[in-house]
Order: C-alpha cells, then sequence, then structure tokens
C-alpha cells in the first residue's frame, strides 16, 4: 500500500451514523487509459492505487466492510493478454500489500468462483487471506470471478441438497435460509453501492444482497476515484431516509 498522505474526513461525516457496508463497482480502467492513449494494462494499474486509496478513507470514515467488485466471471471472455495482465496485477497486488493490510489491521477476503484461475493466483490469494485472517478493523471482500446470477444457481442447489436430504421442508425455506448459503453469508447486505464511470446498471452484482441497498453513481473513472468521492458517497447516502419499503416518518 502507498505512503499517500492520509487525511481526516470532515468531522461533519462522523455527526450521523455512516454506512456499515459500501460496495464498489469498479468502473472506467479501459476509458481512463483511452484518455491518457495508454495501454489498457495500465488503466488496471491505475486501478489499483485507487484500491488503496479506497480502502484508507473507509478506515477513516469508519466504514465497516468494503466490498470491491474486481473481476466479473464476463470478464473470462476479454481478450488473453488482458485476462493475464489482470491476473499477474492480482498476485502482485496480494504479495505486497498482504504485510501493510495485516499491520492496519484490515482483512482480506476474495469471495468468487475461483476454479478458472491458475494456480500461482490462487496461492496469492491464499497467502493475502491467511496473513490477514486475524484483522478487525476492516474487512475487505474482493469479488473476483464473481456474478450474481451464478452465485444464486449455486444457492438454490444448495437448498434443493438440504430438501432432497430431508434437512429441510421445501415450504419452509426462508429468507435466512438463502442469506446461510451465499457467498456472503454471514455480512449485512450493503447499504451503500457505489458504482463509477458513469454507468447506470449494476452490472450482475450482488442480485440477492441489493434489495435494499442506498445507490450512488458517479461519473468519475475509478482510476480517479479518492477518498474524497468516497466520502461525498458516504454523506449523500446521510442525507437520504432508508424506509426498506415502509411509510416515510411522521413529520411534525
Amino acid at each position: 500500500m502507498s505512503d499517500s498522505p492520509v487525511t481526516s474526513p470532515d468531522s461533519d461525516l462522523h455527526d450521523v451514523p455512516v454506512p456499515r457496508h459500501v460496495a464498489v463497482i469498479m468502473d472506467g480502467n479501459g476509458r481512463w487509459a483511452r484518455e491518457q492513449a495508454l495501454p489498457r494494462q495500465e488503466g488496471h494499474r491505475a486501478g489499483m492505487e485507487a484500491v488503496r486509496e479506497v480502502i484508507h478513507g473507509a478506515v477513516e470514515a469508519g466504514v465497516e466492510i468494503l466490498t470491491l467488485f474486481a473481476f466479473s466471471t464476463e470478464n473470462w471472455f476479454r481478450p488473453e493478454e488482458e485476462i493475464l495482465s489482470l491476473m499477474a496485477l492480482l498476485r502482485l497486488y496480494a504479495d505486497q500489500e498482504k504485510d501493510e493490510l495485516r499491520d492496519r489491521s484490515i482483512r482480506v477476503r476474495v469471495l468468487g468462483d475461483l476454479t478458472p484461475m491458475a494456480e500461482p493466483v490462487r496461492d496469492a490469494i491464499r497467502r493475502i487471506e491467511d496473513a490477514t485472517r486475524d484483522c478487525d478493523r476492516l474487512l475487505v471482500n474482493l469479488m473476483i470471478s464473481y456474478s450474481g446470477r451464478a452465485e444464486l444457481v449455486r444457492a438454490v442447489r444448495a437448498l434443493a441438497e438440504r430438501v432432497q436430504r430431508g434437512e429441510l421442508e421445501l415450504d419452509a425455506i426462508e429468507e435466512s435460509d438463502v442469506d446461510a448459503v451465499m457467498d456472503t453469508r454471514g455480512l449485512p447486505d450493503p447499504d451503500l453501492l457505489i458504482r463509477t464511470s458513469g454507468e447506470f446498471r449494476i452490472s450482475n452484482f450482488m442480485l440477492w444482497q441489493l434489495a435494499y441497498t442506498e445507490l450512488h453513481f458517479t461519473p468519475v473513472l475509478w482510476p480517479d476515484f479518492t477518498r474524497e468521492h468516497l466520502f461525498e458517497a458516504v454523506r449523500e447516502f446521510q442525507r437520504r431516509e432508508r424506509r426498506f419499503g415502509r411509510v416515510p416518518s411522521a413529520t411534525s
């Protein structure tokens, strides 16, 4: 993690509760590289710097869980050269950052289908997860080779197997049973989703978990996203009234 100067968010950020769980769809690396007349790989490299910046910002803001959509299952259909570059960056990030993340008490977990990955990449993932396992200041979930629909299919299969074994009655299945077989089991749903680069869609990301999540869309390309942009999204979240399908609060 780089030694970028750490600034404190304005005190007003902590006047009301911050979102406990923030999820981010990190989009715009390719467009950023194109605007800079650079190869796409340089956009992904710059995106890694933005990951460091936002992790710092999440700690400063008091966020407990940060979930980053880093690589979707659909991304496997990109050109082989780009995929190899992304996997190399992932290995580099895992090996270079694990010690400092541990020192800062930041835990990293990688969620998704890792079977398509080469063994050296999976080894690097295991190393960063093992090194930070006991950290408790911030949990960072990296969603890699992840698909919201595929996650739901896995959940349906797991529940069907339980019914087949007689462990669960079909008519007794509740939301909590679905939660228990999702990749994110044991975690609260995101309070806030941020998507960068000006796109207005969730792109097959956390389809079950985002049911009542507040959405924040920004035109900023991911490599240009800073902790100040994160603080801005948190402040907007704090101005909203979350109703979860209920009627608005009564006003005097």
